[in-house]
């Protein structure tokens, strides 16, 4: 089974439809037993940044992310929830973050060339960083899938599974151990996100 943590923050039924698209039992919930039974946990997330964190803390689901990372099932993050897997944000202010992959999450601006448009909106290609990450199973190198931000993962270049180019090389997927990200939405990406939601379930 896989699980779509629901903190207030997620593009859920566009997650769980995917899901379901490819065969899969999903359950969108906020209770933390289901989470901790469950075979697979997706953090999803749209918005800010410290918004998004504060709910997790409020909730008390911050913890039980963290948990279930310790319990070595696999855990994705997508968009907003990729970046909370990170120990820090800058945007609009500093916010803490899970701290399950070492780096912070910074601005487009002054890092890209300026000529292009921020946020990223759009379809891009991404790049495999090395021996691709086992949720690349099913897609090709320079495949094409849908971004939306404006703040991307400054991290080792050891935890970076992927990047797009767009100004500069920016992390588009990122894996430590049993921790997967996505910048970008693989629910929103056609084949190529089913593809990669397809590989994760066989993670």
């Amino acid at each position: 089974m896989v699980c779509i943590v629901d903190y207030g923050v997620g593009n859920l039924f566009s997650l769980r439809s995917s899901f379901e698209a490819i065969g899969q039992e999903v359950v969108v919930t906020s209770d933390p037993d289901i989470i901790a039974k469950a075979e697979r946990l997706i953090l999803p997330g749209v918005g800010a940044f410290g918004d998004a964190a504060k709910k997790l803390h409020e909730s008390g689901l911050d913890k039980i992310v963290i948990e279930y990372a310790s319990s070595g099932k696999p855990l994705m993050g997508i968009c907003l929830g990729m970046q909370l897997l990170f120990e820090k944000s800058y945007e609009y202010g500093e916010h803490e973050g899970l701290g399950l992959i070492p780096g912070n999450i910074v601005a487009f601006r002054g890092r890209i060339d300026e000529k292009y448009k921020i946020p990223q909106m759009g379809w891009n290609a991404i790049k495999f960083n090395g021996k691709p990450s086992g949720i690349f199973k099913y897609i090709k190198d320079s495949d094409h899938v849908y971004f939306v931000h404006s703040y991307f993962a400054d991290t080792d270049k050891k935890h970076v599974a992927a990047y797009t180019e767009y100004g500069a090389n920016i992390t588009a997927a990122v894996h430590k151990d049993n921790v997967f990200g996505c910048q970008f939405h693989p629910e929103k990406s056609g084949s190529v996100g089913l593809n990669i939601l397809k590989a994760f379930c066989e993670l």
